[in-house]
């Protein structure tokens, strides 16, 4: 089992959202659609 706290993956997806020059988080997943690095459930 992982454990992650809330700072850390608040501390990821702020870096991804810098990183990607993302506003927010739909706009992290948009990119990871766009990518291939995730596909939308069915």
């Amino acid at each position: 089992e992982l454990f992650l706290s809330p700072l850390t993956v608040r501390t990821h997806v702020q870096r991804a959202k810098t990183k990607l020059g993302a506003r927010d988080r739909a706009q992290l997943v948009a990119h990871a659609y766009r990518s291939g690095l995730a596909r939308p459930p069915r």
